[in-house]
């Protein structure tokens, strides 16, 4: 009896020991987002994992099967072909961005304008053309009648925190990138404004990989987002919102 008993206790003690390690806990969501988004969607969710990167970069990993519940892009079209190839649904628009140029403070080169990019010895940089930001810029130019501005580009980045990141350190006269990746270094760069004609539209989609276990924790994730409270957030970094 007494062997039984303890027998009784011990299993007992194993159903309250597992019940404890975390059944009523919902796993953490896994986002994968557009870089600059960084100083923001954190703020939206704290407890989720985060993996930062150029929306093309993410769209591939997305493909390739990476364990995921949330994707964030920004543009458009990644997010549409994932969905056309049934990887990614519930789509929704969540922010708006605008380019500008970025000079270091001191601005050495003395740049101005778009134009004054083009000028000799100028190092310019700007993210690839398989990043979303890559594309609107050159997108931008080429409404200009600019595109020999990147004759001068000395860099093509990954990233447009990269962009952002070589003109802060000086490795470069100038940069392309969104006027939200700014503030994280707004004591070593200044703006410059690119003509409101020549803004590409610059639209945020998010919205859920279907291959995800947690999908009522991904769309709450995007009800955040769109919520009050999530649009303030965006607003604060220097989003614009729909």
């Amino acid at each position: 009896m007494r062997r039984g008993a303890a027998l009784c206790v011990l299993a007992a003690g194993l159903v309250l020991a597992l019940a404890g390690c975390g059944g009523d806990e919902k796993p953490a969501l896994t986002i994968l987002a557009a870089a600059s988004l960084t100083e923001v969607l954190p703020n939206i969710d704290e407890d989720a994992r985060y993996s930062f990167a150029g929306s093309d970069t993410l769209a591939t990993q997305i493909r390739e099967g990476a364990p995921a519940d949330v994707y964030v892009a920004a543009n458009a079209r990644y997010p549409a072909e994932l969905a056309d190839e049934g990887l990614v649904d519930d789509i929704r628009v969540i922010a708006h961005n605008r380019l500008v140029i970025v000079v270091p403070a001191d601005n050495p080169a003395g740049i101005a304008t778009v134009a004054d990019l083009a000028a000799p010895d100028v190092r310019l940089v700007v993210a690839s053309e398989t990043v979303p930001a890559g594309e609107y810029t050159r997108a931008a130019l080429e409404t200009l009648g600019a595109l020999a501005v990147l004759d001068n580009v000395v860099s093509n980045e990954d990233d447009v925190k990269a962009v952002v990141g070589k003109v802060a350190l000086g490795e470069a006269d100038a940069g392309i990138a969104y006027a939200t990746d700014v503030n994280p270094v707004g004591d070593r760069v200044k703006i410059l404004p690119i003509p409101d004609n020549a803004q590409p539209a610059i639209d945020y989609l998010a919205g859920v990989i279907t291959s995800t276990s947690n999908r009522g924790a991904a769309s709450a994730f995007l009800d955040r987002i769109a919520s009050d409270d999530g649009r303030e957030l965006l607003a604060g970094a220097g989003f614009s919102v729909p």
